[in-house]
């Protein structure tokens, strides 16, 4: 008796796109973890350094709406959850990806209202969750079957 098989085994050539198809992106995707591990640190110590009123700030910055300690607050809560979906997105865990994307999203408009205090690096850091944004929808999902 012979065991059936689903069809015929794959050749070397189909084994090695496989395995190439599977690698393709995943620097992207390590790059987001990476970026959003960082901007999630640097998030939460300017968050603590706009709740404590520290002198790192512009002074007499007009804010769209709220004060300092109200942005330091929002920076310190989605650095908080960008740093974990970092470790997520390592682990290739599905929902990190969509943390990451939604915490790189809200943390891009949180800079945007943020310009006024600090504006070089809220544009360095929108630039950062722009490219996050990019590796993760683009990479970050699971691989289709041949």
């Amino acid at each position: 008796m012979s065991a059936t098989s689903a069809g015929p085994a794959p050749t070397r050539s189909a084994r090695a796109a496989e395995a190439h198809d599977a690698e393709h992106g995943s620097g992207w995707v390590a790059f987001a973890g990476t970026m959003l591990a960082i901007v999630g640190t640097l998030n939460v110590i300017y968050g603590i350094a706009a709740i404590d009123d520290a002198n790192v700030y512009v002074g007499d910055a007009k804010y769209v709406f709220a004060d300092l300690n109200t942005w330091g607050w929002l920076l310190l809560i989605v650095g908080a959850v960008q740093f974990l979906a970092a470790f997520g997105i390592w682990n290739r865990a599905p929902w990190a990806r969509w943390i990451g994307v939604l915490s790189a999203s809200g943390n891009a408009i949180l800079q945007l209202l943020f310009l006024p205090a600090f504006p070089f690096l809220s544009l360095a850091l929108l630039a950062i969750d722009v490219l996050v944004i990019y590796g993760l929808v683009a990479y970050g999902g699971r691989r289709q079957a041949i």
